[in-house]
């Protein structure tokens, strides 16, 4: 083998066999039943961030974080919801489906 490709080959392995940062993040399909435009609270990862739930739809939001769960916070109470969940929205509270 040439040196040129037994360097390159040498160089290369530390990228090809390290772990790689795997990231993660909530996704929710919900179906919020108010024509009110939600904004909650949400706690992952030992950070606040904020998600948005729009008037009278079905949708899907997702939330950034290196977690499979997260907890929103509402008029009602707390919710934990994680990854792949699907949510009801009505009067302001959320039921996990």
């Amino acid at each position: 083998m040439k040196k040129s490709h037994l360097f390159a080959v040498l160089a290369a392995m530390p990228t090809l066999f390290l772990p790689s940062a795997s990231f993660a993040a909530v996704y929710i399909k919900y179906s919020n039943q108010d024509s009110t435009k939600y904004v909650m609270k949400v706690q992952m990862d030992g950070l606040t961030k904020e998600v948005t739930f729009n008037g009278s739809t079905t949708g899907a939001a997702t939330i950034q974080g290196s977690g499979k769960a997260a907890m929103i916070e509402t008029s009602c109470g707390k919710v934990e919801v994680k990854d792949d969940s699907k949510i009801e929205i009505k009067n302001g509270c959320i039921k996990v489906l």
